[in-house]
């Protein structure tokens, strides 16, 4: 799972000099210090493991068996991961807090915001975490990292940004969480606030969270704001309902303030409408690009999937025009069955 759980990361890196005295005492909570109840609430957070087919799309670079956290989020079973630990899986297990296994179904997977939702099919035995709101969090306020494991993978962290994210999968958040110290099992750990409360959903470790410097590792959170909009259409249908964007298929980075091709998906749009690795986009519609999250945006404003996309790169010097007939991603994926 290292291609999507580490995104633009390598390895951990050292903590900035300007951080490193308010990390000094940051380890696990302690419970004492804490306006909520330590245990009862990161009782909710669950051990889930995946198992996807082998020949699904994203096995072949999330993998086939897949293991990480889920949290509790209501009293009729809702439970809320991050959705590349769950997306094609045609098994979940779930562990209650008597180490009992509970069987769990997918219900929705939502590639805009990463979320993915599933139903416990046996009551779980642990109180719900209460959704809170992540708008209230600011730069250098101390909260909790909780995965499954109870006390002993709780962990003290800090805010230290909030901004945009732009990953290299086709995949934008306008405010992502960016925390430190990382947690060493992030995927769908539980970032906590005040009073307990639910304020993100673990995705990612990368090695820079803080833009203006270098060797300050962490991880980033889905903002759990962008789940009530939208968590009544998911339960409901198993997708938002809002029209797909166009997908390319096509796995981009930034180098040298240029936006890089560094990958094709075999058999998509991009690789179908001559797409290269190493082709440098120029342009989108005609319009300049300077960065990843601005290209999405440029493909995005042109229409929902299926529309053309024309790209200008660059190309060992020449400069080539192309038209990519865009996708829906989701006609790739085994999707929730609704009943």
């Amino acid at each position: 799972m290292a291609s999507i759980e580490r995104a633009n990361g390598r390895r951990p890196g050292g903590l900035s000099h300007l951080l490193q005295p308010a990390l000094r005492s940051v380890a696990q909570p302690v419970a004492e210090d804490l306006d909520f109840d330590l245990d009862k609430v990161i009782a909710a957070v669950r051990p889930l493991s995946a198992e996807a087919p082998s020949d699904a799309f994203t096995s072949s670079f999330l993998g086939s068996e897949r293991e990480g956290s889920a949290i509790l989020i209501d009293e009729e079973g809702l439970v809320l991961t991050i959705g590349y630990l769950i997306v094609e899986a045609h098994s979940v297990t779930l562990t209650g807090p008597d180490d009992r296994p509970v069987e769990a179904e997918v219900i929705a997977y939502d590639y805009d915001t990463g979320f993915g939702l599933l139903r416990a099919l046996e009551r779980l035995d642990v109180a719900p975490m209460e959704i809170g709101s992540s708008a209230s969090l600011a730069e250098r306020e101390r909260i909790v990292v909780a995965a499954q494991g109870g006390r002993g993978q709780a962990m003290s962290a800090l805010v230290v940004s909030k901004r945009e994210f732009a990953g290299y999968w086709e995949y934008l958040l306008d405010e992502a969480i960016f925390t430190t110290p990382p947690h060493p099992a992030w995927s769908g750990a539980a970032l906590i606030g005040s009073g307990g409360k639910l304020l993100g959903v673990g995705s990612l470790f990368l090695e820079d969270v803080l833009p203006s410097r270098n060797g300050v590792a962490g991880n980033m959170f889905v903002p759990i704001d962008l789940l009530p909009p939208i968590l009544p259409a998911l339960t409901r249908l198993g997708r938002t309902g809002a029209p797909p964007h166009p997908w390319l298929g096509m796995f981009s980075t930034e180098m040298y303030e240029q936006v890089l091709v560094s990958g094709v998906a075999p058999g998509g749009p991009a690789e179908r409408a001559g797409v290269r690795p190493d082709d440098v986009i120029l342009r989108v519609s005609g319009a300049q690009v300077a960065g990843i999250g601005e290209m999405y945006r440029k493909i995005w404003a042109i229409g929902n999937a299926g529309v053309d996309v024309p790209l200008t790169v660059s190309r060992d010097g020449e400069v080539v025009e192309l038209v990519v007939r865009s996708g829906d991603r989701s006609d790739l994926l085994i999707l929730p069955q609704r009943q």
